[in-house]
């Protein structure tokens, strides 16, 4: 998740343009439904799984993959298609938990590692994250806005309903006392700043991990974003954003959940509620970042990549044509504010010898 940028798209989300519908209404008619989304599972692994030997054994010239599994089912099946292409004695699942996690993050890394057969390494990252002052300067900021919070309290950071509210959706923070009481109070710039900025940490810690294994075995790191998180910048530059390759980032999280089913993910983790395993309360990515659930998020984000009408999506959705516009308004403003994201390291002066695409 951007730093600065969130919090100014935030600020700036404003009504959808009026002449959305008329720069529309040129396009054809389409029968739109949520199966558009289904795929045939067994083709697409076997395609994927093809792609990930080539770029790891070949393109990269790497003798394996290592994967950070969170027990959530993005990296699950990420997991499962590296083992499928390389087998398991060339993966290895690491396991990152922090002060923060979630008991249930492990619980379901080690279920999918045991249905998988896979080699593990569990590294707790706590010790450096409050070496850095992850925690401290966290809370610091917190008490911004919230001056009795301490240590002792539990956290996250919530939006407010992106579709139907009349203010700018500027990010607040949920706090829970020993007592669990709960408190909430919208974040300053600065306030909100800091606790993104503090937290950020905890992805790019995850990721300095996984390179230290790939270096020692020789590994390439996989990377676990599909497409809605990969299209929409929810990840960490040089965090969760950094890996040697993405094998799923072309699909929709509904068509991960359908790979999910063929590849024999278990149970347990295919009806675990997406989360963000960041804050110490638990927290949905909907109170979070998206506007919607991922399935109905999915469907918009096609529908809007194929030029279609918001009055053709909102039956589908169970939305207004006036809410589905509103999430297309979110959309194009996410993909401008965490365009940077995407971004290689500008250079004042290209360098002929190395080129951009290797």
């Amino acid at each position: 998740m951007p730093v600065e940028s969130l919090f100014k798209l935030n600020a700036a989300i404003s009504p959808p343009s009026p002449d959305l519908e008329a720069r529309t209404m040129s396009l054809p008619a389409t029968v739109f439904s949520a199966d558009v989304l289904k795929i045939d599972a067994a083709r697409i692994s076997a395609e994927i799984a093809g792609q990930i030997r080539d770029i790891v054994l070949e393109r990269l010239n790497r003798k394996g993959v290592v994967i950070a599994i969170s027990g959530g089912i993005d990296s699950s099946v990420v997991a499962a298609l590296c083992v499928k292409a390389l087998g398991t004695a060339r993966v290895l699942g690491l396991m990152l938990p922090e002060a923060d996690s979630s008991p249930d993050s492990l619980h379901f890394a080690n279920l999918l590692a045991q249905s998988l057969g896979l080699p593990t390494r569990v590294e707790d990252i706590a010790g450096i994250l409050m070496a850095a002052g992850c925690y401290q300067r966290r809370d610091d900021a917190i008490r911004r806005v919230i001056p009795e919070y301490t240590a002792a309290y539990k956290c996250k950071i919530v939006l407010p309903d992106q579709l139907n509210g009349s203010a700018y959706p500027i990010f607040s923070v949920v706090v829970e006392s020993p007592l669990g009481e709960r408190t909430k109070a919208r974040l300053t710039l600065d306030s909100y700043l800091g606790v993104v900025a503090a937290t950020n940490f905890k992805q790019r810690t995850r990721k300095m991990m996984e390179y230290y294994y790939a270096d020692l075995f020789n590994y390439a790191v996989a990377g676990t974003p599909n497409r809605l998180e990969y299209d929409q910048g929810f990840f960490v530059k040089n965090g969760d954003g950094a890996a040697d390759l993405k094998p799923i980032a072309h699909l929709y999280k509904t068509q991960v959940y359908q790979l999910a089913g063929y590849l024999g993910i278990p149970q347990e983790i295919l009806k675990r509620p997406p989360t963000t395993d960041t804050y110490p309360l638990d927290q949905s990515q909907e109170e979070f970042y998206f506007p919607l659930s991922y399935d109905r998020m999915d469907l918009c984000l096609y529908a809007k990549n194929h030029g279609l009408l918001p009055e053709e999506v909102a039956p589908v959705v169970k939305l207004t044509a006036q809410q589905v516009a509103r999430v297309y308004h979110v959309i194009d403003r996410t993909r401008s504010a965490t365009r940077y994201l995407h971004r290689l390291p500008v250079l004042s002066e290209k360098v002929p010898e190395v080129p951009d695409d290797l």
